[in-house]
């Protein structure tokens, strides 16, 4: 239920009242008596959410926060392979390969 804000015209008396939307509006003032009462247009009730959130984590259904955790657990990486303490062997190269660089081994021309 709202509370409306309420003058009288007649002696200036301003006061608040507490009542149902629904509600006739007053006309009487409670301190003269007389019928020149007005309900002003009041800046309204400010509403504060204290907390770490409302709907975004109080009312998700359980779907969601197993699909949600599911994406959390997709998303850390997965902890690296330790190199073994062995080295590899390299691979040797193959028999009658050059091991010259093939620039090295292409012809040069010739000045003429």
């Amino acid at each position: 239920m709202p509370t409306y804000d309420y003058r009288c015209q007649a002696c200036g008396h301003t006061f608040e009242l507490f009542q149902s939307m629904s509600e006739a509006v007053k006309r009487k003032c409670p301190k003269c008596s007389a019928n020149k009462l007005e309900r002003l247009i009041g800046m309204g009730a400010g509403i504060l959410f204290k907390g770490g959130g409302f709907y975004q984590t109080d009312y998700r259904s359980d779907a969601y926060k197993k699909s949600q955790a599911a994406d959390k657990q997709a998303s850390v990486p997965a902890p690296e392979a330790k190199p073994t303490s062995e080295p590899k062997p390299k691979a040797e190269p193959k028999k009658g390969a050059s091991k010259a660089s093939p620039k090295a081994t292409k012809n040069k021309p010739s000045k003429g």
